[in-house]
C-alpha cells in the first residue's frame, strides 16, 4: 500500500514499480550493466543497439528503433550501491526506490544523465544521453522486487538513432564525468568565456531586491572595485512595474523613470568605474500589467511557475523574433556588456503537450539570440541559471550560475560543484554573497568560502557592512583572485554527491587546495604536491591532517577569516597525524623547502 501511496498520478499508465512494466529481454553491456531496449508503443518494431569500443574514455551506445520512440532500460545488482548523482537531483541524491525516482530532462531541464556509485565513491554506472536538447522522461531507482537499480530512459522519436553516452567504473564521480564533459565540449563548443565571466561579480539581487536606484547601485559600484569585483548585474526592479516580488509586470522591459531616468548614462558612469555591466531580463515572462499584455497573450496561453506571469510560447516564429529584438535592443541602446537571462526554464511548462518539442525551439532561439548580440557587442556575457546550465546550453552562455540560496553556504558549495560536474566550456558561478550586518566575522568567510570553487557574486550594500566585513571580503576575494586558475581551470575531486562535498580538492601542477568543510581528516601528501593550501570552511579553531609520504620541512602562513596574520604552526611536519591550529573562516598556505621530493 505504501507503493500505491507515493505513485506519480502524472504519470497514471506507468505501472507502480519498474518491475511490473512490460517485459523486455535484458543482455549484459558494459562493467556489471544489463540492457534491454524496446518500442513500447510500436510493438511490431524490434529496437537494435550496438556499443563502440572504448574511445576517449567512455563508449557509445547507438540504437537504432526505425524512427519511433524508443526505451533503453539499464539495470545495475546493487551490490554496495550507495548514492545516485543526477542534474536534476538536488538534495535528493541518496537511493531512492524505482516508484519515486522520475525527472523530465532536455535543453532548460536539465540533461538526461546520472551517476550511481557505491560507498568507496567509485561508480557502477554512469551515462548521458548524447543529444541533450530533446524532451524524455528518466525513471530510475532501486527496484525492489529485483535487488536492482534500473534507469528506464524515454527518448521521443528520432529520424537518427538514439545515442547513449556510457562511462566505465571510475574511481569517483567526478572522475566519471570528465570524459563526459571532453565529448560535450566537442560535441557542442562552448560560447567565447572572457575574462570579464571569470571575475568577481557585484549584484544588486539580494542587497535591493526591487527597491534598486541608479544612485544607490553607483554608490556600490567603487566599492565593489576596490573588493576586486570586475562585472556589475543589475538584477530585478530596474523595470517599469517592477515591484510586489512578483512578476505580474513583466513583458515590457522599459526602465523605471523613477528609478533609472537615464539607464544609459547610468551604465556609462558604472562602466567608467572600471565595472563590466549586465541586465536581468525574463524575456519569456509576460504579465498582466504589462502594457504589450493584450498583443501577446494569445502567444502564452500557459501560466508561469512564477506568481503573476504567463509564459511565452518559445516554439513560435514571432515569439522568437519579439525575444531576439528584445535583447539585442537592450543591449544596444543602454550600452550594456551583456545580459543575465533569467526563467528561460519555464518554456518547459509547454514539454510533452504533443505541439512540439521545446528544446529544439529553445536552441534555435538561443542560437540565433547569441549571434544577434555579439554582433552588437563583442565579447558579450551570458548568465544562465541552474537548471538550464547543462552541457546543451554550453553554446548560449558563458557565466552558469548555481540557482538561488539565499546566506546558505552549504548550498552555494553543493550547487555549484554540481553544476561544475557536467559544465562545459562557461565559468561557473555561486549564487550571490548575502550575510547580516551583524553577523560575525567569520560568518561572513563562511559565505565566501561556501563560494570559493566557483566566481564569487556578492550582493550586500558594501556602504553599509562593517569594517571587518570588508576586510574578510577584500582578503578572500583576493585570495581567490590569486588562485583562480587553480580554482577554476584545475582538477576538482569533491567526494561523494550523498556526503555534501565535506572536503574539496582542488589539484594543479604541484600545486593544490583543499576546503574543509567538517571534522575530516585531511591527507597531505608532499610527494604529490609542493604547494598545499587549507581553507578552514569547519566549526572548530584547528584542522586535523594526517601527512604521508615521509613528511618534510614547510614555510607555513596561517590567515584569520579576515586576512590578519595568525602564529605560524611548526616548520616541520612529520609523517603521521597531528592538528594545525587554524581558526574557522580562515586558511594556512604550506610550501614544502626540504623532504621527499
Amino acid at each position: 500500500m505504501n507503493e500505491i501511496m507515493h505513485m506519480d498520478h502524472s504519470h497514471p499508465t506507468v505501472p507502480v514499480t519498474t518491475a511490473h512494466a512490460a517485459p523486455a529481454p535484458a543482455e549484459p553491456l558494459l562493467d556489471d550493466v544489463s540492457i534491454a531496449v524496446l518500442a513500447p508503443d510500436h510493438p511490431g518494431v524490434t529496437p537494435r543497439w550496438d556499443l563502440a569500443p572504448p574511445a576517449d574514455g567512455l563508449r557509445l551506445l547507438t540504437v537504432r528503433a526505425e524512427g519511433v520512440p524508443v526505451e533503453i532500460r539499464l539495470t545495475v545488482p546493487l551490490g554496495d550501491a550507495t548514492g545516485y548523482w543526477h542534474p536534476q537531483g538536488g538534495w535528493r541524491r541518496t537511493l531512492v526506490a524505482d516508484w519515486a525516482g522520475r525527472t523530465r530532462a532536455g535543453l532548460v531541464e536539465g540533461p538526461a544523465a546520472g551517476c550511481l556509485y557505491e560507498h568507496s565513491g567509485a561508480t557502477l554506472l554512469t551515462f548521458a544521453a548524447a543529444d541533450p536538447v530533446p524532451e524524455a522522461d528518466v525513471r530510475f531507482g532501486v527496484s525492489e522486487e529485483n535487488d536492482t537499480h534500473v534507469v528506464h530512459l524515454s527518448l521521443p522519436a528520432s529520424a537518427e538513432p538514439h545515442r547513449l553516452l556510457l562511462v566505465p567504473r571510475a574511481p569517483s564521480v567526478a572522475a566519471a564525468l570528465r570524459p563526459l564533459r571532453a565529448w560535450f565540449a566537442a560535441a557542442h563548443p562552448p560560447m567565447p568565456v572572457p575574462d570579464a565571466a571569470r571575475l568577481p561579480v557585484y549584484s544588486t539581487w539580494y542587497a535591493f531586491n526591487q527597491d534598486v536606484t541608479a544612485a544607490a547601485v553607483e554608490a556600490q559600484a567603487g566599492p565593489a572595485v576596490d573588493l576586486g569585483c570586475g562585472v556589475l548585474i543589475l538584477d530585478d526592479g530596474w523595470q517599469r512595474h517592477g515591484n510586489g516580488r512578483g512578476y505580474a509586470g513583466c513583458g515590457d522591459w522599459q526602465p523605471d523613470p523613477a528609478k533609472f531616468p537615464d539607464l544609459a548614462g547610468h551604465v556609462a558612469r558604472v562602466r567608467a568605474r572600471g565595472l563590466r555591466y549586465l541586465l536581468w531580463v525574463a524575456p519569456l515572462l509576460l504579465g498582466p500589467e504589462a502594457d504589450c499584455h493584450d498583443r501577446w497573450a494569445a502567444s502564452a496561453p500557459a501560466p508561469a511557475t512564477v506568481p503573476g506571469a504567463r509564459v511565452l510560447d518559445p516554439r513560435l516564429p514571432e515569439v522568437r523574433r519579439h525575444v531576439i529584438e528584445l535583447c539585442v535592443s537592450l543591449v544596444d541602446a543602454y550600452g550594456l556588456d551583456g545580459l543575465k537571462l533569467d526563467f528561460l526554464d519555464e518554456a518547459a511548462v509547454y514539454a510533452g503537450d504533443g505541439a512540439g518539442d521545446v528544446g529544439r525551439a529553445m536552441a534555435g532561439l538561443l542560437a540565433e539570440l547569441r549571434r544577434a548580440l555579439e554582433a552588437v557587442r563583442p565579447g558579450l556575457l551570458l548568465e544562465l541559471r541552474q537548471p538550464y546550465t547543462g552541457p546543451g546550453m554550453a553554446p548560449f552562455g558563458n557565466m552558469l550560475r548555481s540557482v538561488d540560496c539565499p546566506a546558505d553556504a552549504t548550498a552555494n558549495r553543493i550547487q555549484t560543484l554540481d553544476t561544475s560536474l557536467l559544465a562545459v566550456g562557461g565559468a561557473v558561478h555561486a549564487d550571490m554573497l548575502m550575510w547580516s550586518r551583524t553577523a560575525p566575522v567569520e560568518a561572513v568567510a563562511r559565505q565566501l568560502i561556501g563560494a570559493l570553487h566557483a566566481v564569487p557574486q556578492i550582493s550586500v550594500r558594501l556602504d553599509e557592512v562593517p569594517p571587518a566585513h570588508l576586510a574578510a571580503v577584500r582578503f578572500w576575494l583576493g585570495r581567490w583572485l590569486l588562485h583562480r586558475e587553480l580554482l577554476l581551470d584545475g582538477t576538482v575531486e569533491p567526494g561523494r554527491p550523498d556526503e555534501l562535498y565535506p572536503l574539496v580538492v582542488a589539484a594543479r601542477g604541484d600545486e593544490c587546495l583543499m576546503s574543509v568543510h567538517g571534522d575530516r581528516v585531511v591527507g597531505l601528501d608532499f610527494t604529490a604536491y609542493r604547494r598545499i593550501h587549507l581553507v578552514n570552511g569547519s566549526d572548530r579553531d584547528r584542522l586535523v591532517v594526517d601527512v604521508t609520504g615521509g613528511g618534510g620541512r614547510v614555510t607555513a602562513r596561517v590567515h584569520g577569516p579576515d586576512g590578519r596574520m595568525m602564529a605560524d604552526p611548526p616548520a616541520h611536519l612529520p609523517e603521521g597525524p597531528r592538528p594545525l591550529a587554524v581558526p574557522r573562516g580562515g586558511l594556512v598556505s604550506l610550501v614544502l623547502t626540504e623532504g621527499p621530493r
